[in-house]
């Protein structure tokens, strides 16, 4: 009868026999403890045949019988029994301290209950049994413990992937247009890369949750991916309409590049450009082409424009030295000391001026500006001696000249101003302005003088 068998029979009769076995079992748990069999003794009885009793709180209970053995091997057979049993204690306490899983514990700790009751074995048995009872309820605490921990981690798993549901029903929610399809579709493959690691944790979801959850979340991943097509498609219809309203602005705008009419086609280029801007995009990369070649057929014209205007100018240019030397000699006529032979002077240099001809376009503006500040001083003069004829001229005089110097100074100011600011435009106005004023002013002075 081998060991294992012995363990079995000794279930089914009160006073089971072991043989003596040809090798003695060897006992390896990871936490062993050998009880010395003189502590032993003192919780059995062994007879001279090989019976075996364990003594617990003074009363006998037999164990089994080990014959044709001498009483020490009897006694070591079931001592070792003992200490099978207190080793497989002392594993489940460490195992308790370390906090593995409660379940398992439990199974292991009602497999070594059983067999101490069988009681089969010698040695301290209440203080087994006692310590036994303590595993049993740390046992139950770390469960508990456990629990907790595992509903918690649940919840946590339960709120993750309801956080990753309603991110994508927020976005299959979203109108497409109001999209960034680029950065949603980014964002929605991120949450089902979550959802795959979230199925990978070692936290297992209720299986009518999972399930309840997953309808969701693909429903809306369905949503967004049909969403998405149907926009991609009303893009690519948008686009090729847009495609092809700009395609025929090209062509009207590559009709008119070799005309020579300058303003007419000017004008008829600004429109076009009007009607480019109010037109809808087409796709980055067409709508960058378009523009290319819309912007090609206006250069050819333009350039060509800017060519014409370079030869006229150069044309233009000998009229310009004609006129400056005639406002040099129109500047001379200031200040106006004899106002008739100004008048006669500045008459022959108009007439000089319009047989001379156009100038160059840069240059008009600032030509025509200046020789208009010398008749203004000539139209001065003669408004103020037309007042100095007057006789309420002489008392308004002085109010006049008070005026105007008043002027002048909020004008220098205005230039300062303009200066300042560094705009061209505004400080050509200003200094036209001022240059005027002067002029006014020293005609008055000398006006101012003569009433004296």
């Amino acid at each position: 009868m081998t060991t294992s068998q012995q363990s079995d029979d000794s279930q089914k009769t009160p006073l089971p026999q072991a043989q003596k076995p040809a090798a003695k079992p060897v006992v390896a748990p990871s936490v062993a403890h050998t009880t010395p069999l003189d502590e032993a003794a003192k919780f059995a009885r062994v007879t001279e045949d090989g019976h075996v009793f364990v003594i617990i709180d003074g009363a006998e209970f037999p164990v089994g019988q080990y014959p044709d053995a001498s009483q020490e091997e009897a006694l070591g057979y079931f001592v070792r029994k003992y200490d099978d049993a207190l080793s497989q204690l002392m594993l489940l306490e460490q195992r308790v301290v370390a906090k593995a899983p409660a379940g398992e514990l439990g199974k292991a700790v009602q497999a070594l209950s059983a067999t101490v009751a069988e009681r089969h074995m010698v040695g301290d048995i209440p203080a087994l049994e006692s310590r036994l009872e303590d595993v049993r309820v740390a046992v139950e605490s770390l469960n508990a413990e456990q629990r907790k921990a595992h509903d918690e981690a649940r919840a946590e798993q339960l709120a993750a992937r309801e956080s990753i549901v309603e991110q994508a029903e927020a976005m299959a929610g979203k109108r497409p247009e109001q999209i960034q399809w680029k950065t949603a579709s980014a964002s929605m493959n991120e949450l089902f890369e979550q959802w795959k690691a979230s199925q990978r944790s070692s936290v297992r979801l209720p299986r009518a949750t999972e399930d309840a959850l997953w309808k969701r979340f693909r429903a809306a991943r369905t949503t967004f991916d049909r969403h998405r097509r149907a926009y991609f498609s009303q893009l690519d219809s948008t686009n090729a309409s847009a495609k092809a309203v700009k395609e025929e602005l090209i062509a009207r705008a590559e009709a008119l590049q070799s005309s020579t009419d300058w303003a007419a086609t000017a004008a008829e280029y600004r429109k076009l450009m009007d009607e480019w801007k109010k037109s809808r995009r087409a796709s980055r990369k067409d709508d960058d082409q378009l523009w290319s070649r819309f912007r090609a057929a206006q250069d050819v014209f333009f350039q060509a424009r800017a060519a014409e205007n370079a030869k006229i100018d150069e044309e233009y240019s000998q009229n310009l030295v004609v006129k400056e030397a005639l406002l040099e000699e129109a500047r001379a006529l200031l200040p106006i000391k004899d106002l008739a032979t100004a008048k006669a002077k500045l008459d022959s240099i108009r007439d000089r001026w319009e047989a001379a001809g156009k100038v160059p376009r840069n240059d008009l503006q600032r030509i025509e500006s200046a020789l208009r500040q010398v008749e203004d001083a000539v139209k001065g003069a003669e408004d103020e001696q037309w007042r100095r004829s007057n006789p309420e001229t002489k008392a308004r005089s002085n109010s006049m000249l008070s005026q105007l110097q008043d002027t002048i100074a909020a004008l220098e100011d205005d230039l300062a101003a303009a200066q300042a600011k560094g705009n061209a435009k505004q400080i050509a106005a200003a200094q036209e302005a001022l240059d005027a004023r002067r002029m006014w002013l020293n005609t008055l002075e000398k006006s101012a003088a003569d009433f004296q």
